[in-house]
């Protein structure tokens, strides 16, 4: 017997006509992990020379959530839909009927984020390596949003695997994957680890982002597997859908970055306290 996707209702609390969803509160989640980690490297004492402090962090912050809104708005229209929204053109406003890309919103901020080094006069990749270890437990908080909803569920699976699960939205009682529940796991919480551990010695400048880049590739890529295509495009060229095919720039550029970044000089390799 396969188990069932508990279908939680959407809506965490409802007071009167305010409802806050599920989905909401994990955003809140993720930008509260951000600020709380980011704060704690700031500490570091690389980056404390460099006159870092938390404040700079909570200004990154609100470039940051205008980077993901718009360019996972965007990147999802552009890449997904492209042919539906230049037909509707007034709906591409429309975050709150779903629809988001995380390759776009992951554009989005480094765009941000090349407008708050160009503000304060910081070393744009200096800016990215500070806050890449701590992007990874948001996507795992944006993960379990997406199981709770029900959504971007994953391809058939065997019956006979113990954790195979019946989606109802799926349209169907066919067992499949819990590709949420692996993407939570693998560009959620195992990337953290691994950046986490790698960003608490002084790197040259680039190799943290650059490491963020090729992980996240590979293990989407990797996810991508399990996870069933979007009906309206399916599996592009290859056999490959959309999501692996915007990961393959990602390793690529992240190799290149992570290469570079190894003869940038740098401080002695003081291990963060």
């Amino acid at each position: 017997m396969a188990l069932q996707h508990p279908q939680f209702n959407p809506v965490a609390l409802q007071i009167g006509p305010l409802a806050i969803h599920w989905y909401g509160l994990t955003y809140m989640v993720a930008f509260g992990l951000f600020v709380w980690l980011a704060g704690r490297r700031t500490t570091y004492p690389w980056f404390a020379r460099e006159g870092w402090v938390r404040r700079d962090v909570e200004d990154m912050l609100f470039y940051g959530v205008l980077g993901v809104v718009l360019g996972g708005r965007l990147g999802y229209v552009l890449f997904y839909k492209f042919d539906y929204y230049l037909k509707h053109l007034t709906e591409i406003p429309a975050v709150w009927k779903g629809g988001m890309s995380f390759h776009g919103g992951m554009l989005g901020v480094i765009v941000a984020m090349a407008l708050f080094a160009w503000h304060r006069k910081r070393p744009f990749l200096q800016v990215t390596d500070l806050i890449a270890p701590c992007v990874p437990l948001g996507l795992a908080s944006g993960r379990v949003g997406n199981f709770i909803n029900g959504e971007l569920w994953g391809r058939p699976a065997d019956p006979s695997l113990p954790w195979a699960m019946i989606f109802p939205e799926s349209g169907t009682l066919v067992p499949r994957h819990p590709s949420q529940i692996y993407q939570f796991l693998g560009e959620g919480v195992l990337l953290f680890v691994l950046l986490w551990i790698y960003g608490r010695k002084e790197r040259g400048r680039g190799q943290v982002s650059g490491l963020f880049l090729m992980g996240y590739g590979v293990l989407r890529f990797a996810a991508e597997f399990f996870r069933e295509p979007d009906d309206f495009l399916g599996l592009l060229a290859l056999g490959m859908s959309m999501g692996q095919w915007l990961c393959v720039p990602m390793v690529v550029a992240g190799a290149i970055m992570f290469w570079w970044g190894a003869r940038q000089p740098r401080g002695p390799a003081t291990p963060a306290a």
